[in-house]
């Protein structure tokens, strides 16, 4: 096991004390040595950190000790050096920018697709209703290029700010089939899912993103490996640093 400990965690929950709640996070982080960037926002939070197992452990535990944040999952994964420089709590708009204010995750969040049940979907062709399986990539292109799903949809996108007109202009490629919508961690796919459902799409978020996938399924149905930003730059099925990354 590799000595550091790195995750990737975000919950949509009502965060009134934003900049009261800033100071005690970064607080925290410094005090158990850890570093990365945790985003608040209104709507929610969304963490990238890493450091000794423990610490980061113990730092996630501390969180869910309010009811607001019990529910915050992570995504664990490991490397041999620490892939930040520093720590950083920044207060957004959004902890995922899509200009987009009727998406609000927080009154209802889109139905999710288990990993290993997408796999078997993927496996056999079809869902279990015997509709097709789409698969839509919303990162940005450069995201993208590293790797993705078998098939996937990839619209070439820059930000994420394009994706609503992006879905508008490609409606027709979406309807009538069962829509997956993806992204590294979960946070991009659930508004995009959300806003494909308003726009009547059937569409589905994974649940956990593609490092959540490589978690529980590995690499079946993927090309390439996954970007995270931070100094990894990239992450393959068995959430391993890519081999140039690890070696240097």
């Amino acid at each position: 096991m590799e000595p550091v400990l790195n995750i990737a965690a975000y919950l949509f929950t009502p965060i009134t004390d934003r900049e009261q709640l800033r100071p005690v996070l970064r607080e925290r982080a410094d005090a158990a040595g850890l570093k990365g960037t945790i985003l608040l926002a209104e709507e929610g939070i969304n963490m990238f950190l890493a450091g000794e197992a423990g610490a980061v452990r113990g730092f996630v535990e501390q969180l869910r000790e309010e009811p607001r944040f019990a529910a915050l999952t992570t995504k664990e994964s490991w490397s041999a050096q620490q892939p930040f420089g520093k720590m950083l709590v920044k207060l957004k708009r959004e902890i995922i920018r899509m200009d987009h204010p009727t998406i609000r995750p927080l009154e209802e969040r889109a139905p999710a697709v288990a990993p290993r049940t997408l796999k078997r979907w993927l496996d056999q062709g079809h869902d279990d209703e015997g509709r097709e399986v789409v698969m839509l990539d919303t990162r940005n292109a450069f995201e993208v290029d590293y790797g993705t799903f078998e098939g996937a949809l990839d619209w070439r996108i820059a930000r994420f700010t394009q994706f609503p007109e992006a879905a508008a202009a490609h409606r027709e490629a979406l309807e009538g089939r069962t829509v997956v919508s993806f992204c590294t961690g979960g946070i991009r796919c659930e508004k995009a899912a959300i806003h494909l459902r308003e726009e009547g799409i059937d569409a589905l978020q994974l649940d956990g993103g593609i490092l959540g996938y490589f978690e529980a399924v590995g690499e079946a149905h993927y090309d390439g490996e996954c970007f995270v930003f931070d100094e990894r730059e990239a992450l393959a099925p068995d959430l391993s640093p890519r081999a140039d990354v690890a070696a240097s």
